[in-house]
């Protein structure tokens, strides 16, 4: 018989629907049972594609036995860390407080008011590495809350207490200048792997947001180094094993240094930054490895993100089906030579093992190879493009991924972002199609009739929770980049909207942000973190968002919270730069002005996108012609053509140079 979880909408709660634990979802009325039996709250938190949650469901959660003794002694809660970001957070930040790591699977155990009190991630089903079993984890909690009840409600009580005197105080200490950009990069500098590009060790993420503002730091300043770094790392990630060499798109993360052997998933907000990255990269240095990746990426998400209802999912699994059936991760991606030839035929496949690293040994698990690209000399492209093609043909008869298909509001408004520029940058209108679309259904599902945005949606139904800091920040980030490209104002007051609630909802004194709304569900500790992880922090995106929008309306009231809440980015950029690398983007905005750039002639003219391909750091775009043009764009009021020809305005703070009629003086204008 499924369990309450039937009922909801989370396709990571759907995969545990059937299973013999009886499972509620994130209620008060799980916490209400709690109380009436007087037992603790398992607290369970994963998300579709995490591996290592499947694996602990298959073992734990899918076994009679197990099921039946958490039934007996818990209340189960199953929560998806994506559609409770905030429940996430905050049981995360105990759970590394307490053991010094954390992940997922979750493992938390409550009391009926939501404390923590013994927490944990992934247990397996026997006792092995240092890790006791799940039955032995259960049975000592169970212990523990039946003979030292006391001592329990102590240590929760003591957590409580702890985690609610971690309030930041980094707010309103004052913008980040020059002096702590530099000390950022020098940072970064020693950080970096000069042998194999990113920074730090296995396992290695791409760092996206550190890559933008490295791009932007040499187009402010001209360091060379930055611009290296950012290039060298971009080069390595595209030709590794991180990179899917036939579908395009990356995955989450590379378990070795050398970017071989990727942690397969692949989730839509990775794709979404690097595609928006790669472009940014071609827009600096004109690289074709840049274009192309830039593209593959930005076609990867159309092709296999997309729903039905013009959105973008959250994610393929990391497992699928192999040739004998067994659900295993990467299967759906690895070759061997074996398997090459049955594709390709002897001599094409011994090229293409050749070309594509692919070896005897294998470079993965079972003698296969991740397809990457290890070879630095000429290649033949007809040949290369010719056996990509059969390759990946042969790949779609796989049993694919799994894919999340719920809507999540920030990360589809990254997506608009990113696939608004793309598409004007390589004039392929498709793209900037394919961000309307998303943005509308943004408007239309999450924000409805409600005053609010509502955090995620599936099939075209909104969700029951409420949009957090980074939704109503990405979303707006989206919005400000379509009204840049398309010349639409509607997205400029969309955003607009949203901004509004982030000064009125989340931000609090001397420039703090949280990430709920001060009128959100009460949790032990209201969230707020302004560190940039796999995505923007709400706080930093939110001061992105808030600077542009105030360099298109001339708002002071949204300039101001952006200042205050870069303070942040002053007190953490130079000490750990790799952990705020959007809040340091930001702070090189701020610093540049950020310029404003009017463009009094057609949208998609000349003018229009030289505009977009200019380099300012965080430089905003408005286009139109007509005497309604101001109407639509505040920075067009008043800044008409010249001569009867299209002209452009290059502003800071609404102060503008004499205007020109000349691509190439504006382009001079903009080189950063």
């Amino acid at each position: 018989m499924a369990n309450r979880l039937a009922q909801t909408t989370s396709p990571y709660l759907l995969q545990h629907a059937d299973n013999p634990v009886d499972w509620w979802p994130w209620s008060p009325e799980a916490f209400e049972e709690a109380r009436r039996r007087g037992v603790p709250v398992l607290l369970s938190v994963g998300y579709a594609s995490c591996h290592w949650c499947h694996v602990m469901a298959h073992e734990s959660f899918e076994d009679a036995e197990v099921a039946a003794y958490l039934n007996a002694h818990f209340v189960p809660v199953k929560v998806d860390r994506e559609e409770r970001p905030d429940v996430d957070a905050v049981y995360m930040e105990a759970v590394q407080a307490a053991t010094g790591q954390g992940g997922w699977p979750m493992t938390v155990f409550l009391t009926a008011d939501a404390e923590p009190f013994y927490f944990g991630t992934y247990f397996p089903p026997e006792s092995r590495h240092g890790l006791p079993s799940f039955q032995q984890v259960l049975e000592g909690v169970v212990a523990a809350w039946t003979d030292r009840r006391e001592e329990v409600a102590e240590v929760a009580g003591r957590i409580v207490r702890d985690l609610a005197g971690r309030s930041l105080s980094h707010g309103g200490e004052g913008v980040p200048g020059g002096e702590e950009l530099a000390q950022a990069l020098l940072r970064l500098t020693r950080e970096y792997d000069e042998k194999h590009g990113g920074f730090g060790g296995a396992p290695k993420f791409p760092p996206s947001m550190v890559i933008e503002f490295l791009l932007r730091h040499h187009a402010r300043t001209g360091a060379e180094g930055a611009l290296q770094m950012a290039a060298d790392t971009c080069a390595a990630m595209a030709r590794g094993g991180i990179y899917d060499q036939l579908g395009g798109g990356f995955a989450r993360y590379s378990v070795d240094r050398e970017w071989v052997v990727p942690h397969f998933e692949k989730m839509l907000y990775d794709n979404t930054l690097l595609c928006r990255v790669y472009a940014h990269l071609w827009r600096t240095t004109g690289s074709d490895l840049a274009r192309r990746v830039a593209l593959e990426t930005a076609d990867f998400m159309v092709r296999e993100l997309r729903t039905a209802e013009g959105g973008f999912a959250s994610a393929l699994d990391a497992d699928s089906e192999d040739a004998e059936g067994r659900h295993v991760e990467g299967a759906y991606y690895v070759w061997t030579p074996a398997q090459l030839r049955e594709v390709l035929g002897e001599e094409d496949a011994a090229f293409a093992a050749e070309h594509f690293g692919v070896t005897g040994e294998g470079t993965f698990e079972e003698g296969s190879s991740v397809l990457r690209l290890p070879g630095s000399g000429p290649v033949d492209e007809a040949r290369v493009a010719d056996v990509r093609a059969r390759l990946l043909a042969a790949r779609e008869l796989r049993v694919g991924p799994e894919r999340d298909d719920k809507i999540v509001a920030a990360w589809n408004g990254l997506a608009v972002a990113a696939l608004a520029e793309t598409g004007a940058y390589f004039d392929r209108p498709d793209l900037v199609e394919r961000a309307t679309e998303a943005a509308d259904l943004l408007v239309r599902v999450h924000m409805g009739d409600a005053a609010r945005l509502c955090r995620t949606s599936k099939d075209g139904r909104a969700g029951d929770n409420a949009g957090v800091l980074e939704d109503y920040a990405d979303v707006a980030e989206g919005f400000l980049a379509l009204a840049s490209v398309t010349g639409e104002g509607a997205w400029l007051e969309f955003a607009g909207f949203l901004l509004d609630i982030v000064l009125e909802r989340f931000t609090g004194e001397n420039g703090q942000m949280y990430d709920t709304a001060d009128d959100a569900e009460q949790l032990i500790r209201r969230p707020q973190d302004p560190t940039d992880s796999a995505t923007p922090a709400g706080w930093t995106a939110a001061a992105g968002a808030l600077l542009s929008y105030a360099a298109h309306t001339g708002s002071e009231a949204h300039r101001t919270a952006a200042e205050g809440a870069l303070g942040v980015v002053r007190a953490l950029g130079p000490k750990a730069p790799r952990f705020i690398g959007w809040g340091l983007a930001v702070a090189e905005a701020l610093l540049d002005g950020p310029r404003e750039v009017a463009v009094a002639g057609p949208v998609g003219g000349e003018l229009h996108r030289t505009a977009l391909l200019g380099r300012a750091p965080g430089a905003v775009v408005a286009a139109g012609e007509g005497p309604d043009a101001g109407s639509e764009f505040p920075l067009l009021v008043d800044r008409p053509e010249v001569g009867g020809a299209p002209a452009a305005y290059v502003c800071r703070h609404f102060v503008c140079d004499a205007p020109t009629t000349d691509a190439g003086e504006l382009a001079e204008k903009l080189g950063g």
